[in-house]
């Protein structure tokens, strides 16, 4: 709802009597509407369509506009100097008279009451005329180019209406006389019943406005410190606040319930702002100018988007050589096209170029994802730049279990074609083995097939193996990491278990599974068979299941990582399944996709931010 239309609402609950000493807020935006057009004398942003060539005067243009606003702007002032005078003068009639029957009420000669509303009823005219010449002062800079709200309104402080001294104390008199003499907004035992002081107390504490205060500069501390000051000061209460540094310069942002007698509040920020070299922004609206009540359950956080019926997702977007303009303008166009809101911004790295950054996002319910990962896969490709999608919900770090394939995952082999090198049936048996992983045979039929050629191997011949793996970069430092923020890890393997258990033990995992090699009586060569079930894709999925009802771990809290057909059903287990450097068919269909080199930058979509990473890396 439009302020004026709000004003009008508001001044029909006053009686007929206080009707034409409002502020005429319609009046003064009708004079900024129709005569401060094409006035700006701040060029850049005076209108999207005003540019120059080289051959156009902008000293004329801008000549031409300050002659303008030095005729128009003392002219609205002027205006608005009288109607603050007109609201200052009936304020000052009003606390006389409440002043009277106030002392009739301590006499007992009327009632504390009736006398207590007559005094939060002029400080509601007080606060519906004040926000008005603020937001008056707020369009008129607008249009102008100028900023003359903050010294406007640090001049108005001096007026009675705004400064209320006598109106409090007649207050504060009412309040004791009644017997609600706590300091409002102070807690106090719920559990009692409710007695007649209550009620009045509720009366008061109704009578709140919500402001939103702003202060932006290089001196981070002593600009939080200054605005907390004032806010004690007038025992305002904080509803939500927000932080932001940019190096030095800092942004502090806090929503307030202003109590009555709060409205020279604005003079002591802006006295702070200027104290420490700060911008301040202050705007004063009542709570049902809101998207939402602030006192509601459904209440919005000022780090949040102010719209309904939204989901909050988190996305980490990923390149190992850094994240190019290109990708983030053409992955905000897609977010905006989504009608997706960006909340919060979150750098990830700490690397001499801009590598990974978490995005908080308010995404409209009726947004299907998965609908959208076809495009996001193409947007990533595109930029060889990773984007990861999960519900931000309690889950995302608080995740307990990771599992890992073994093969192209952990190491960058697949260890039957090793075994197979010394065999000289490398080609036949890495055939059948990308046949399997792109999913055009059945993992249990490959697996057969791959072991039957491996009949008559050496079992010596894995001991070799095991000192040719090469465990893929950042292995180490992820496992390392992850043991010391007190995960379980595990590796399940489509391979062999001989070649798992080393794999676990170099990295220090808790539990090792993949399929077991039947060896001669002699136990001196391979059979060309395995022993026990076939670890593939549903046993895969079952292990991970097992393992989780053993550590007592939900299932919200288990990550997979695999880069095959046969993690598939694994993936889509856990609650973050990660397809790493995997075949097409398996990024198409994982929830998450990183095509970087390092295994560490799952820590990135764990939520860990690279300096946490080190930390973990000390206590390991």
């Amino acid at each position: 709802m439009k302020y004026g239309n709000y004003l009008e609402l508001q001044k029909a609950e006053f009686p007929a009597s206080w009707q034409a000493h409002f502020l005429d807020y319609t009046m003064l935006k009708t004079y900024l509407k129709t005569r401060m057009v094409d006035t700006s004398v701040h060029l850049s942003t005076a209108c999207p369509s005003l540019t120059f060539k080289w051959e156009d005067s902008v000293a004329d243009t801008l000549g031409s506009r300050l002659e303008r606003v030095r005729t128009l702007t003392p002219e609205f002032i002027r205006m608005l100097d009288a109607q603050v005078t007109k609201v200052n003068t009936f304020f000052e009639r009003m606390q006389s008279d409440i002043q009277v029957l106030c002392k009739q009420a301590l006499r007992a000669e009327q009632e504390p009451q009736s006398v207590l509303n007559e005094v939060l009823r002029l400080e509601r005219f007080v606060f519906l005329n004040f926000t008005g010449v603020a937001k008056a002062l707020k369009k008129h800079d607008k249009w102008a180019g100028l900023f003359v709200r903050e010294p406007y309104l640090v001049r108005m402080s001096e007026l009675e209406f705004v400064a209320s001294t006598e109106l409090q104390q007649i207050k504060a008199e009412l309040v004791a006389r009644l017997g609600c003499d706590e300091v409002v907004g102070s807690s106090r035992d719920t559990t009692r019943a409710p007695t007649p002081s209550d009620k009045h107390r509720a009366d008061i504490e109704h009578a709140t406005q919500t402001a939103m205060v702003s202060l932006r500069g290089p001196h981070g501390t002593d600009i939080i410190g200054g605005v907390l000051t004032c806010l004690s000061k007038h025992k305002c209460q904080i509803v939500d606040f927000s932080l932001s540094r940019l190096h030095h310069d800092v942004t502090f942002g806090v929503l307030v319930h202003l109590h009555e007698r709060s409205v020279d509040l604005f003079s002591d920020l802006a006295q702070t702002a200027q104290r420490w070299d700060g911008t301040l922004s202050f705007d004063v609206q009542d709570a049902q100018l809101k998207a939402t009540k602030l006192a509601t359950s459904a209440q919005y956080a000022l780090s949040e988007a102010p719209y309904a019926q939204r989901i909050k997702y988190v996305a980490t977007v990923l390149n190992e050589r850094g994240l190019s303009p290109e990708f983030l303008s053409e992955w905000l166009a897609w977010l905006l096209a989504k009608k997706i809101s960006v909340e919060q911004m979150r750098r990830l790295d700490r690397r001499t170029s801009l590598m990974c950054v978490e995005f908080r996002l308010s995404v409209p319910h009726d947004l299907g994802l998965d609908k959208v990962r076809a495009e996001l896969i193409a947007i990533s490709s595109a930029h060889q730049t990773d984007v990861a999608l999960q519900p931000d919900n309690v889950f995302r770090r608080q995740k307990r279990l990771v599992v890992f394939d073994m093969d192209s995952t952990l190491i960058q082999q697949e260890v039957i074609d090793e075994i197979a090198r010394t065999t000289g049936i490398e080609e036949q048996v890495a055939a059948i083995t990308e046949r399997a992983m792109q999913g055009e045979m059945d993992f249990g039929e490959s697996l057969a097939a791959r072991v039957a050629l491996l009949a008559g191997t050496p079992v010596s011949v894995l001991e070799g193996v095991k000192q040719r793996l090469v465990f893929t970069e950042g292995a180490h430092y992820l496992c390392r990491a992850l043991k010391s923020a007190g995960f379980k890890l595990a590796v399940i393997s489509g391979g062999f278990l001989p070649l798992a258990k080393h794999v676990k033990t170099e990295l220090g995992l808790d539990y090792a599974f993949a399929n077991q090699l039947a060896v001669s009586a002699d136990g001196s060569v391979l059979v060309g068979e395995t022993v026990g079930p076939v670890v593939d894709a549903a046993r895969k999925a079952e292990l991970l299941e097992v393992i989780a009802q053993a550590e007592g771990i939900a299932i919200d809290q288990v990550v997979a990582v695999g880069d095959g057909a046969n993690d598939l059903l694994m993936l889509a287990k856990a609650s973050l399944g990660i397809a790493f450097n995997a075949k097409p068919r398996v990024q198409e269909q994982a929830r998450a996709r990183i095509n970087q080199k390092s295994l560490a930058n799952i820590l990135y979509l764990m939520g860990y931010s690279e300096s946490e990473a080190s930390e973990l890396q000390l206590l390991g």
